[in-house]
């Protein structure tokens, strides 16, 4: 067993690996996927979040050995990058790693977890949301510093971005699901619209998202959502013909 543990909470590392032994049995359930599971344990005055990742096959115990860090590595590692750059996301606590002979067999990410008031998917499901536009402002702006500083966060879906409500009609976000992430040196604005084409299929929100953005960076906001449509559409016909060939295939 391996394992990483962020400095300021090293004194929590027995009480942590006493929890995986107990695992399956304890801790209140978030998630549960038919790939990863999401627990929360309370740990002396933390509340931990443990996300536990499917075993790997055969050929992906090789890979997760030898040739890339696993997903609770790269969550753990990525989480700690996202903090120097002053991005929301869940505290990070340690990384863990079991192998057996053949390689990598379990692991797990911890951190904090975080009392949020909504996901970014409720901005999508509820067009009638409280302060809806001004969220969405400010979830701009929000993404708008991530690309500045060169992030290209690959799971930018409607369920990976926690909102939490401050004063006055100010908001937080939080990245989560991290272990695809991206580092450039810069962005260009065909890179940043691509990377906003997962969040939502309404033009509407298209359009208030590249209004936002164009004011923020000083481009045309007319070509913004005329290159942030197309791709967003194209993801959309995929994503449908993706789920309609599961369909059938389950027939």
């Amino acid at each position: 067993m391996k394992i990483e543990i962020h400095p300021d909470f090293s004194h929590l590392e027995s009480k942590i690996l006493d929890i995986l032994k107990h695992f399956e049995a304890q801790g209140e359930t978030v998630y549960k996927g038919s790939r990863n599971v999401i627990k929360t344990f309370d740990v002396e005055e933390f509340e931990l979040n443990i996300k536990a990742f499917k075993k790997p096959n055969f050929f992906k115990k090789i890979i997760y050995t030898f040739f890339r860090p696993s997903k609770a590595k790269r969550s753990f590692l990525f989480a700690q990058k996202l903090k120097e750059f002053g991005i929301g996301t869940p505290q990070p606590i340690a990384f863990i790693e079991e192998r057996d002979s053949i390689g990598l067999s379990k692991s797990y990410y911890i951190c904090k977890h975080i009392k949020y008031d909504m996901m970014f998917r409720e901005l999508v499901s509820h067009p009638d949301l409280k302060d809806r536009e001004n969220i969405l402002n400010q979830f701009t702006q929000f993404c708008y510093k991530l690309h500045e500083n060169g992030i290209e966060f690959k799971d930018h879906s409607p369920g990976n971005t926690l909102i939490k409500a401050k004063e006055k009609g100010k908001y937080e976000f939080f990245l989560v699901d991290l272990n695809r992430m991206k580092f450039h040196e810069s962005m260009s604005i065909k890179q940043r619209m691509y990377n906003l084409r997962r969040l939502t299929p309404q033009l509407e929100m298209v359009s208030l998202i590249t209004e936002e953005y164009a004011r923020l960076s000083d481009e045309n906001s007319e070509n913004l959502f005329r290159i942030l449509w197309e791709y967003t559409s194209d993801f959309q016909k995929k994503f449908h013909k993706k789920k309609r060939l599961k369909k059938k295939l389950k027939l």
